[in-house]
């Protein structure tokens, strides 16, 4: 970058009458950039340390658009360390996850999970493939309703009833592509993926069927944007069946 004396004597030697605006705008323009860059505020010590996490997931958490950066911003703290303690320890399975958090300590896991748990960045665009209405139609059966003839209950029974998550550790289901939700239901099935028992996900994921997964998982993904995006609070309330990863 040239200096402000050299721009000077660049823009005489090629003549003031003719780049004086120019060379004038340039040195301001440049003036404002650096003093907006000082300007700025400098990352915080946990905005650092999460890089490896927001190359995959996104700045603020908010997903990729793909199968396999999902949304982690504003779910609930206990759900992320639970989820990054399954990558740790063997519950879940994706070797790079694995790889970053292989010798991190819980404390610093917590600390992680609060940094994205605190986060609302804006949710991604719904999908929009063509799924039949009768498909979708099934979907929001099962997720607003559940299926009582199978003893199957309704996904908002414990993922809220704004489908947001609740807390302490139960996720929100919006902002997720159809095929990331499908997947995660085959591998809660399968038990490649797994939680402290009772394991209520692999519970529920036996009695569905193919049909059921992309119908629920089509749904889900074709929903708007929530209005209070936050997890539901803390509820007294029972829930439909034991889960380990969530106290009664």
């Amino acid at each position: 970058m040239l200096s402000l004396t050299r721009l000077g004597v660049h823009c005489r030697t090629i003549g003031w009458s003719v780049l004086f605006a120019v060379c004038s705008a340039w040195a301001s323009a440049t003036l404002a950039a650096t003093d907006a860059a000082a300007a700025a505020p400098m990352p915080s010590a946990m905005d650092e340390r999460v890089r490896a996490c927001t190359s995959c997931h996104g700045a603020q958490g908010q997903g990729r658009d793909n199968d396999y950066f999902p949304r982690i911003a504003g779910k609930p703290a206990d759900y992320l360390f639970n989820q990054l303690i399954s990558f740790r320890d063997g519950g879940r399975t994706y070797p790079p996850m694995g790889y970053l958090i292989a010798f991190l300590p819980d404390d610093y896991l917590r600390k992680i999970s609060q940094y994205f748990a605190d986060l609302q960045p804006p949710y991604p665009n719904a999908d929009t493939g063509e799924v039949s209405p009768a498909v979708l139609a099934d979907g929001e059966r099962l997720v607003t309703h559940g299926d009582a003839a199978r003893k199957l209950p309704a996904c908002a029974a414990c993922h809220g009833a704004r489908l947001t998550g609740t807390q302490p550790g139960i996720p929100g289901l919006l902002g997720l592509h159809a095929s990331y939700i499908a997947g995660q239901m085959g591998t809660w099935r399968s038990g490649t993926r797994h939680a402290n028992a009772p394991d209520c996900m692999h519970s529920i994921a036996v009695k569905l069927t193919d049909k059921d997964i992309t119908a629920v998982s089509s749904w889900l993904a074709r929903q708007p944007r929530p209005s209070d995006p936050r997890p539901a609070p803390v509820s007294s309330a029972t829930l439909p069946l034991a889960c380990g990863s969530q106290p009664q």
